[in-house]
């Protein structure tokens, strides 16, 4: 294998393990704003390392400036929508899961 093919390797299982700890965290956490925190965090990095891979594998080109585009976009647009969504549930009045609800 050559380095280039490690780096794709490499970026595109990182971008599946954070995939899949975002995907658990939206189904194990309790309340919306901790959700919110698994998706905009894992998420978020999951799909930068996957489009980074697409990036390293095509060689050059209008494909890898579109990859490069959207993970820019990402970065910008994942955690912005995070915020609205924990604001709205705020403004709702949705309170914070704490551990008295436990019990």
């Amino acid at each position: 294998m050559t380095p280039r093919e490690v780096a794709v390797l490499v970026l595109a299982l990182g971008g599946v393990f954070f995939a899949l700890v975002a995907a658990v965290g939206l189904i194990r956490l309790p309340d919306i704003y901790t959700r919110t925190h698994a998706a905009s965090k894992s998420e978020t990095l999951g799909a930068v390392l996957a489009l980074s891979a697409a990036v390293v594998a095509f060689d050059s080109g209008i494909t890898t400036v579109k990859a490069a585009l959207l993970v820019a976009f990402m970065f910008l647009t994942n955690p912005t929508a995070a915020h609205a969504i924990a604001r709205a549930a705020d403004d709702q009045g949705i309170a914070p899961w704490t551990t008295e609800d436990e019990e």
